[in-house]
């Protein structure tokens, strides 16, 4: 079995490729029919994802300091 990091940086990485894959779609998709709405899910979507990366950098700090692989 992995480590809790590997679990937690696997597990993040998937939710960001998949945050950032329907941010790509919703703004595709309001270029072809201009509905707002899936233009803001989409960019929320994207500022999910980025936010992930900052999560991940604290998560990582965090075990560092507290010496957990």
């Amino acid at each position: 079995m992995g480590s809790l990091r590997t679990f937690h940086l696997l597990f993040i990485m998937i939710v960001f490729v998949a945050t950032d894959m329907f941010g790509a779609w919703a703004v595709w998709r309001y270029s072809q029919n201009g509905e707002g709405f899936v233009l803001l899910a989409g960019l929320l979507s994207f500022a999910v994802g980025f936010g992930l990366v900052g999560y991940t950098l604290w998560m990582l700090h965090k075990l560092d300091r507290a010496k957990i692989d």
